[in-house]
């Protein structure tokens, strides 16, 4: 034994009822980081962005992740952007190198410095812009908490989560915009809603619905080829919606069994998700074994030397 991680978290059913909680899951708020993405793409979904600039399901799924950069990532973004008539210099979210290995190899063999597209939350980004133009906020202050277009999100956010926004801490995300946190408990409802649109008004509930099955549909805008919720939700079959946030956060929805589950790798070290993750869902019979068989790798990862061998793993277990 190295090294010890630990993961607080709450699984609740479609009554908003625990059904598996280790840790403090009703006082201690967690900032979601991105796993809010979901309910911010719901956000401008409610507020009519897909009828209004014609956003296809794999534009709304970019929109809801956390993309790894590879083309097809950057051009869904480009395409909401030209939808929605704004310049990618509109996105104020930074630039950095993909995330994927290999796209971030093909930039640079080409001589290409990466852009604001390449950003994984461009998708979150370009999303808000268009909110923007649906309620005329001003698109240059999108990032601030008090731009009419952070304030319907919010208000959306803490609906789903089951409290007002005044209970609701708010941060700055990674990417610049507001991030809120919720109790454990109250971040499970909200996923559980996600999956199941359980205790949600129509219009609300429609919106979660349009994103959640875009979400499973095109699993890889959401992260990228190969990476984990990518993975998850291929592994789940039409029976998992998922979204990882930064410092260790992950959240799915299970539709089948109508739960909602939250993890927090409390010193936010993201190398204990995968395996916390997989042994809650296992524990809560969410997916059948032969599904997480194909997940194996990601449940109980190798820990490898620089001269390849296996020297160790990374594994969950409880107490």
């Amino acid at each position: 034994m190295e090294s010890i991680h630990d993961v607080a978290l709450c699984a609740v059913d479609s009554r908003g009822k625990p059904v598996l909680a280790y840790g403090d899951v009703d006082e201690f708020p967690v900032f979601l980081r991105s796993s809010a993405k979901p309910f911010i793409a719901a956000a401008v979904i409610a507020a009519g962005a897909r009828e209004r600039f014609g956003l296809e399901s794999r534009e709304i799924a970019v929109m809801a992740g956390s993309h790894a950069g590879q083309p097809f990532h950057v051009e869904a973004v480009r395409s909401i952007l030209q939808k929605i008539g704004m310049p990618e210099s509109a996105l104020q979210c930074g630039e950095h190198p993909p995330y994927n290995a290999a796209a971030a190899l093909e930039l640079e063999r080409a001589g290409i410095v990466p852009s604001v597209l390449h950003n994984n939350c461009s998708g979150k980004h370009a999303g808000i812009l268009a909110l923007c133009k649906i309620m005329d906020a001003d698109p240059q202050t999108y990032l601030d908490v008090s731009n009419p277009a952070e304030q319907r999100i919010l208000e959306f956010c803490a609906r789903v989560s089951g409290l007002a926004v005044t209970q609701m801490p708010i941060g700055v995300d990674g990417c610049g915009i507001p991030v809120y946190a919720l109790p454990l408990r109250n971040a499970a409802l909200s996923f559980m809603r996600l999956a199941t649109q359980e205790g949600v008004g129509t219009h609300d509930a429609a919106a979660l619905a349009i994103v959640r099955d875009a979400m499973i549909a095109f699993p890889e805008y959401v992260s990228g080829t190969g990476e984990f919720d990518a993975r998850l939700m291929q592994a789940g079959d039409g029976s998992i919606v998922c979204k990882a946030g930064a410092e260790g956060v992950h959240a799915t929805g299970a539709l089948e069994r109508g739960i909602g589950l939250v993890c927090k790798v409390l010193d936010g070290a993201a190398r204990a998700r995968g395996p916390a993750v997989l042994t809650a869902l296992r524990r809560l019979g969410v997916l059948s074994e032969a599904r997480l068989t194909k997940l194996a790798d990601l449940e109980r990862p190798i820990v490898y030397n620089r001269a390849g061998r296996a020297v160790g793993d990374i594994s969950a277990r409880e107490g």
